[in-house]
């Protein structure tokens, strides 16, 4: 993808999030105030189902600043490029239409823990049908 073109054209973001950074194995969104990060990057996909031959995968994952200590969790991890963007797309809406006080980390934290991904990568404890 050439670097000047948005993964997630700018009319589908939210207000006020836009692109920080990507490059083939990463995809970075931002929100300036407060500051929230957004974060979709290929990782290996070792703890996943062995049936299904996945070598990689992406990782979604959050940032955010609480006080001066950045605190950071996995929102989830999805098997397909495409998925980490619609992934990426869903959190930023959900942050932008459900969190109340956005200086509130653990509200963010609440909304964000609540994403379902679509196209999602199962472990090996799941179920195979």
């Amino acid at each position: 993808m050439p670097p000047d073109q948005n993964p997630i054209p700018r009319e589908r973001l939210p207000p006020a999030w836009g692109l920080a950074d990507h490059c083939d194995e990463y995809i970075q969104y931002r929100r300036n105030r407060p500051s929230i990060e957004l974060i979709a990057a290929q990782t290996d996909a070792d703890s996943s189902h062995p049936v299904l031959g996945l070598e990689r995968c992406w990782e979604l994952r959050y940032r955010y600043p609480v006080g001066e200590v950045p605190v950071a969790d996995s929102v989830g991890r999805v098997s397909t490029r495409h998925a980490a963007l619609e992934g990426l797309l869903e959190c930023m809406h959900r942050v932008h239409d459900r969190v109340e006080d956005l200086h509130d980390p653990l509200e963010i934290q609440a909304v964000l823990d609540g994403v379902t991904l679509g196209n999602f990568v199962p472990d090996g404890t799941s179920k195979v049908p």
